[in-house]
C-alpha cells in the first residue's frame, strides 16, 4: 500500500458497505497509509477495511459519535507512527478521483500558506433523485481562495496541529469551523479546479432531505454561537435566512391571520413567489425550478435544526447526531 510516505489518508464511516470498499480501493497506491475510523458499524465494515489493508480505529461506543471526533481519532493514529506531512480526509461514501492527490499536493507545496486544498466533489448518481441533484449542485462552488472546505480535502498536518484539529463537540459543520480557526492564524483555504471525489448520497426520500437540512441549520446555529461575532460572522447569514423564511415569516402570517382575518393567509404566496424568483435568477431550466423549490422548503427544516440547537443548549443537554441515511 505504501506509495508516498509523506501523505496519508483518514477515512471515516459507518455502515457504508460497498461504498467504503470502493473508496479504500481508490486510495491504494496514492497514499502511504490509510486509517479507517469506524463509528459503530454493524455491516462488517471493520473487517472489510482490515482485509483491504487499512489500519482500523474503532471509536468507543460510550461517547457520542461525531465526524470531528472520528477525524481526530484518525489523526491521532497517524501521529503514533511516522507523522505524514499531508493528510487526505475523505468520507466513507466517497471515492477519490485519479490525479487528485498529485494536483492537490503540487498546489500545497507551491503555496506554503495554504493549509487546505479541496476540489470538485460530484454526486455519483445525480439522476437517481432530485435530492441527489441538489447535492451535486450544492458542491459546485467557486474556484480560488475560499473560506471553507467540506469533508473531503487534502490538509497540511502542521496547520492542523497548530489549531488542535477538529472540534469534537460539533455534530455538523466541523470543517468550516476548523477553517475559521485556520484562517485566524493566517492559513489559507483553496478550492482547485480539479476533480476530487465521487460521492454517493443515496438520498431518495423527502425525510432524508429534511434531516440533512435540519443538520445544516444546527451547524449554522452552533457556528454562530462559536464565531458569530465580527469580523467572521460565521454561520450568521445562513441562520438568519433560515429563521426569516422558516420561522418568522410563517409565524407572522399566522398571527396576522388571527388578528385581521383569514385573508392575511394570502401572504403565503410569498413562498411560491420566492421559488419563482430563485428559479428565474438561476436560469429558469427544469433543474432550476426543482432546486428553487427544495431550497425554499429547506428553510423550514433548517429553522427546526436551529431551534433544536438552542433548546438543547438552554437545557444543558448534549447535541445528538443528525443522520440522513
Amino acid at each position: 500500500m505504501s506509495a508516498r510516505p509523506a501523505i496519508a489518508a483518514v477515512v471515516i464511516g459507518r455502515n457504508e458497505g460497498a461504498r467504503l470498499l470502493r473508496g479504500l480501493e481508490a486510495l491504494c497506491g496514492q497514499v502511504g497509509r490509510i486509517v479507517y475510523v469506524d463509528s459503530g458499524s454493524t455491516d462488517g465494515s471493520v473487517a472489510a477495511a482490515r482485509a483491504a489493508g487499512a489500519e482500523v480505529v474503532e471509536l468507543d461506543l460510550a461517547a457520542p459519535f461525531t465526524a470531528a471526533r472520528a477525524r481526530n481519532a484518525g489523526l491521532a493514529r497517524l501521529g503514533a507512527g511516522d507523522p505524514p506531512d499531508f493528510v487526505q480526509f475523505i468520507d466513507g461514501d466517497c471515492e477519490l478521483q485519479p490525479g487528485w492527490i498529485d494536483t492537490a499536493l503540487s498546489f500545497l507545496q507551491a503555496h506554503p500558506q495554504a493549509a487546505v486544498a479541496c476540489g470538485r466533489r460530484r454526486e455519483r448518481f445525480p439522476d437517481a433523485s432530485v435530492y441527489n441533484r441538489l447535492c451535486d449542485r450544492e458542491w459546485d462552488t467557486p474556484v480560488g481562495q475560499t473560506k471553507a472546505c467540506g469533508g473531503d480535502a487534502l490538509m497540511r498536518r502542521t496547520a492542523l496541529d497548530a489549531v488542535g484539529g477538529f472540534d469534537p463537540r460539533l455534530i455538523a459543520g466541523e470543517e468550516p469551523e476548523l477553517c475559521v480557526r485556520l484562517r485566524a492564524q493566517g492559513w489559507q483555504i483553496w478550492r482547485l479546479d480539479a476533480e476530487m471525489t465521487l460521492h454517493d448520497a443515496a438520498m431518495t426520500r423527502l425525510g432524508q432531505f429534511w434531516n440533512r437540512a435540519r443538520r445544516a441549520g444546527h451547524a449554522w446555529a452552533e457556528g454562530a454561537a462559536l464565531h458569530g461575532r465580527p469580523p467572521e460572522r460565521h454561520g450568521v447569514a445562513g441562520m438568519r435566512r433560515a429563521l426569516a423564511w422558516g420561522a418568522a415569516l410563517p409565524a407572522g402570517i399566522l398571527a396576522l391571520a388571527l388578528l385581521a382575518g383569514p385573508g392575511a393567509l394570502a401572504l403565503l404566496a410569498l413562498y411560491p413567489a420566492q421559488v419563482v424568483r430563485l428559479a428565474l435568477r438561476a436560469g429558469g431550466r427544469r433543474a432550476d425550478w426543482q432546486w428553487a423549490a427544495l431550497v425554499t422548503l429547506s428553510k423550514f427544516a433548517e429553522a427546526q435544526g436551529i431551534a433544536e440547537y438552542h433548546w438543547r443548549r438552554g437545557l444543558g443537554r448534549p447535541a445528538r447526531l443528525i443522520e440522513y441515511k
